[in-house]
């Protein structure tokens, strides 16, 4: 999966970089990947409100040094291909920094042109982590996503000046004391403060955290125990692993910095293990089952109504928020999930078919979920392991269209990525979401259990459920 997919950005996206551990690595990936996305656009515009290093220009295509008005002009007129990097000049011979144009050219560049803009909004020395000084990060309010980075690197080492830039605020954020050993509570403490990785974030941005140095499956682990929390603030967790070779080499000084840069050293590497969403969950429960001859929302199966079964499942698995959508039958549904954290949907248009249901729930669900998966009140075999397993998956490639297969048979639930919600909205009639799949690549969960791909259409159906149970 490539950076620009996992953190779902676009041609015209508008993205700071802030945190440590990768950030100039993460923001040249990404632009060499919005280059080869399709619509890809002609270039990406790669600038700082604080400060780059000069090493770094070796990454870009072009580095533009704007001196004065007339060369700002001139990039308005006529901008380059591919990725610019574009900075004022550095304050010194020695300095070996550079610093950004205002924020206001580097807005109007990226919209007269049409184009990404990626914005490195703070510094952390290349270390792993970092807490931010009184005056940064530097976001500006245009940004639509705001990417915090932290290296796992960091894990199990001291609180210290060789792990942590500004271990003294680290420390003040997170409760620990210098020289003690980091820990992901510590890290995921600093990473919630509103003066640690929550600061100067615009409202309006979309929030991700992105994991870097993630290169074993244990800190896969840390990191994926850590989204859960910071799901409650951000939009979204990235787990990976990226690196320039300059920022491996741990005590690399500023000379070596640039001459790396000059013989063309600094080579990208990149590896993203998972993406950590919101997903949601949608019970489809508007049908009036003339065909069973009663509602089969409400059969009692192992001492519960089937469509509180099938809410459990959602909740169980951790989807959030849960939505059911009624329609023949409206309140025995919602007082058989009485004291359930459920929202409702009623469809009044259900007599025009399942296509109106699903239109229901999608239009019910927030703003930055990553999917929604869909489930039928009449699957009881549904279990919340299975969902899991299909949230796992699509984690790892964030695909369309995620479903189980029970011996070479697709069955239900579904989980459908954000890119096909839309789709799903475009639906008619009896539709379902199943019309998708020969529209959009899918990712199969392999299952074992038989009995989910059985429909409870009959009595006859609902009696051998019954039958099986004993």
């Amino acid at each position: 999966m490539k950076l620009s997919t996992a953190l779902r950005i676009n041609g015209l996206s508008k993205v700071a970089f802030v945190g440590a551990g990768g950030k100039t690595s993460a923001m040249f990936i990404l632009g060499r990947h919005l280059l080869e996305d399709k619509p890809a656009p002609p270039s990406v515009l790669i600038s700082t409100t604080t400060h780059l290093g000069l090493f770094q220009a070796v990454n870009a295509d072009r580095h533009i040094i704007v001196k004065n008005r007339q060369d700002l002009l001139s990039l308005q007129a006529k901008f380059p291909l591919g990725v610019i990097m574009v900075t004022s000049e550095s304050a010194s011979d020695e300095d070996f920094r550079v610093a950004g144009i205002p924020q206001d050219d580097m807005l109007a560049l990226a919209d007269l042109h049409h184009i990404p803009l990626l914005i490195e909004a703070d510094g952390a020395r290349m270390l792993p982590l970092k807490a931010p000084a009184e005056y940064e990060p530097v976001i500006p309010s245009f940004v639509d996503t705001v990417v915090v980075l932290a290296g796992l690197s960091a894990m199990g080492k001291p609180l210290c000046a060789e792990w942590v830039h500004r271990p003294e605020r680290f420390a003040e954020l997170s409760g620990l004391a210098i020289g003690d050993i980091i820990t992901p509570p510590a890290l995921l403490q600093v990473l919630m403060h509103p003066m640690g990785g929550l600061k100067n974030i615009p409202p309006q941005s979309r929030r991700v955290v992105l994991f870097n140095q993630a290169e074993s499956e244990e800190l896969q682990s840390v990191a994926q125990k850590m989204s859960d929390t910071l799901l409650e603030k951000y939009q979204a967790v990235i787990v990976g692993a990226f690196s320039q070779r300059a920022e491996n080499k741990p005590h690399f000084r500023e000379k070596d910095k640039l001459s790396s840069a000059i013989s063309g050293e600094c080579n990208n590497t990149e590896r993203i293990f998972a993406v950590h969403e919101r997903i949601a969950g949608v019970v489809l429960a508007g049908g009036e089952a003339r065909r069973y001859g009663e509602p089969k929302q409400l059969l009692v199966w192992q001492g519960q109504p089937l469509v509180r079964r099938a809410v459990t499942t959602a909740l169980d698995a951790g989807l959030a928020p849960v939505i059911v959508v009624t329609g023949a039958i409206d309140a025995p549904i919602r007082e058989a999930l009485q004291g359930l954290p459920v929202e409702f949907v009623h469809n009044p248009d259900w007599l025009e078919g399942l296509s109106t249901s699903v239109k229901a729930g999608v239009s019910a669900l927030p703003d930055h979920i990553g999917g929604a998966v869909f489930l039928l009140a009449d699957q009881p075999r549904v279990t919340p392991n299975l969902v899991r397993a299909l949230v796992e998956a699509h984690s790892s490639n964030l695909l369309p269209l995620t479903a189980p297969q029970v011996t070479g048979q697709r069955a239900t639930p579904v989980l459908f990525d954000r890119q096909v919600f839309v789709e799903l909205q475009n639906l008619t009639g009896d539709q379902g979401g199943r019309v998708l799949f020969s529209r959009f690549p899918a990712v199969w969960v392999p299952w074992y259990d038989v009995g989910l791909t059985m429909d409870i259409d009959t009595q006859e159906d609902f009696q051998k459920l019954l039958n099986d149970e004993g």
